[in-house]
């Protein structure tokens, strides 16, 4: 007898095959999947998915839930959009393997992203760290080794090289990461301290990856040589030398590469028919999200978040660093203040920077770093930098799949974190046919799983685990916009994760029923 049989759905499996007719069975957390007659099947819950489509559990390839997560278990941005696997860990920030002290440091340093959620930080090791997420959380999570996470704990938070010994340790780190659950190292070449290691230092680290079967996950260097092809010059070097896959995340034709959607593409086929194993993922908005201190020169970040908190209150460091920061300051409307810390600066939120300096008289740069010390860094926003003409061209590509960058803080984020997933099969797919819904789906499950190695999921198949989402595919769509940025997608009616109801009728049922997964218990048949 199973646990739940869902009948008469149209299965889209995930492999990118047509959909047919046919039923799903849960027995614990594997399925069955079969055709035929099912009306003297006996299950202890029957869904009728007449008219709905059934489908594998969707797999959100760059997410910043690490932490949110934790605070609030239930998830519901994520998983009311269908997501039941998000992989954290990603542009090399994350929590561990860190000593307690710099577990403190990077948890300033990442406020603008992560938030600092109230709970208990009390883990330094990955292992540790991972099982805070079994069973306490409602989606799977696959973790990336952060190589600021390397760094710090070898040569610190300065703006240096790496000794030849400080290699050594970091390499090992990897490996031990490795055979304690990481699915590989990722790294966010815009943020320090991961961004002060050079393309020598990341070879040799990938080369490690490599050898023990992960991938390498990146946010290239955007502001390197020519600012448009040599940041991602750089990635496929990398893969080149190493022998490791390359994944380029947030794959995205920003303001320097606008209208060259096609020539992108045409990078990516070269580096692939060079031999380099290259894939890229992408999200389906015209607006990019990130921590507010980015507009800092990198060099400022030398010493640690606390070294920055000072320049930033020093005038003579202020000047000197709006000299050197980042063009966006300056743009009128292109920056969106979507989080902030405090309840006395709340209503910054949804505001551009140039509208919270008129409205406090003061010029643009101050404001940004007033809103920095004043929230200890824990200030993010999202900018207008791409164009959904692109966008449509980019993720028609055989080597891209989808996933959200969604920020989990704040009351006025980028809609992605509440719409992403049923934008896709809303308005990629039904509205606009940019996509079928088989490519769609394949690109949200089993080629993130398979990519990332997690070959228990990503498809409806016999054996695999239970994560499954159940959907109308002609009323779904993500209502969130930029107006008004938090409000839950329609048409996903059911979503299971490991064979519990996680999602039903719309709302959540309140179970945890999420596992720490990583390719070594994925090619064992275990979650966790």
């Amino acid at each position: 007898m199973f646990d739940t049989l869902i009948t008469n759905g149209t299965i889209v499996d995930g492999t990118g095959n047509v959909g047919y007719k046919g039923h799903v069975g849960i027995i614990g957390d594997l399925m069955r999947v079969f055709t035929g007659d099912a009306s003297q099947i006996q299950a202890h819950n029957k869904i009728d998915a007449s008219h709905l489509t059934v489908a594998p559990g969707f797999i959100d390839a760059h997410t910043h839930s690490g932490l949110i997560a934790l605070e609030d278990p239930r998830n519901e941005p994520k998983l009311r959009q269908g997501v039941t696997t998000e992989i954290i860990g990603v542009d090399g920030l994350g929590y561990a393997p860190l000593s307690r002290e710099n577990l403190e440091l990077m948890l300033l340093r990442n406020a603008g992203l992560d938030g600092y959620p109230n709970i208990t930080y009390d883990w330094s090791s990955i292992p540790e760290y991972l099982s805070r997420f079994r069973q306490k959380t409602s989606a799977n999570v696959a973790y990336l080794l952060p190589n600021s996470c390397l760094r710090v704990e070898t040569t610190g938070w300065t703006n240096r090289k790496a000794t030849r010994t400080e290699l050594v340790k970091m390499k090992e780190m990897i490996r031990q990461a490795m055979a304690e659950g990481a699915i590989g190292m990722s790294t966010g070449l815009q943020y320090p301290p991961g961004s002060y290691a050079d393309t020598d230092e990341l070879v040799q680290l990938c080369e490690v990856v490599a050898e023990c079967g992960g991938i390498h996950v990146t946010h290239v260097r955007y502001d390197l040589g020519d600012r448009m092809w040599d940041p991602f010059k750089e990635a496929v070097v990398i893969g080149r030398r190493s022998g490791c896959p390359i994944h380029i995340s947030h794959f995205f034709a920003t303001i320097p590469l606008r209208g060259k959607a096609s020539d992108m593409l045409q990078f990516v086929d070269e580096a692939r028919r060079e031999g380099v194993d290259l894939t890229f993922d992408s999200y389906p908005w015209p607006a990019g999200s990130t921590m507010l201190d980015i507009v800092c020169p990198q060099e400022d970040y030398s010493g640690g978040p606390q070294e920055l908190l000072a320049r930033l209150r020093n005038p003579t460091d202020r000047r000197r660093m709006r000299d050197q920061s980042t063009h966006l300051v300056g743009q009128k409307g292109a920056m969106v203040i979507s989080a902030v810390r405090t309840d006395s600066n709340k209503w910054c939120e949804g505001l551009t920077v140039q509208q919270v300096s008129d409205r406090l008289g003061k010029d643009p740069w101050d404001t940004v770093c007033d809103l920095l010390v004043d929230e200890e860094l824990a200030v993010a926003f999202y900018s207008f930098s791409g164009d959904m003409t692109d966008v449509q061209v980019i993720v028609r590509h055989p080597s891209h799949m989808f996933c959200s960058d969604a920020l989990r803080i704040g009351g006025h984020p980028n809609p992605r974190t509440y719409a992403t997933y049923p934008r896709i099969l809303g308005q990629l797919v039904r509205d606009d046919a940019v996509l079928t819904m088989e490519q769609a789906i394949r690109k949200m499950t089993s080629f993130p799983a398979q990519r990332f190695g997690l070959s228990d999921r990503g498809l409806l198949r016999d054996g695999m685990k239970a994560d499954i989402v159940v959907f109308d595919p002609f009323t779904v769509s993500g209502v969130a916009t930029f107006e008004n940025p938090c409000q839950y997608p329609l048409g996903i009616e059911y979503v299971f994760v490991n064979g519990e109801l996680v999602v039903h009728g719309y709302e959540h049922t309140g179970t945890l029923a999420g596992q720490p997964l990583s390719r070594v218990n994925a090619r064992a048949g275990q979650a966790g």
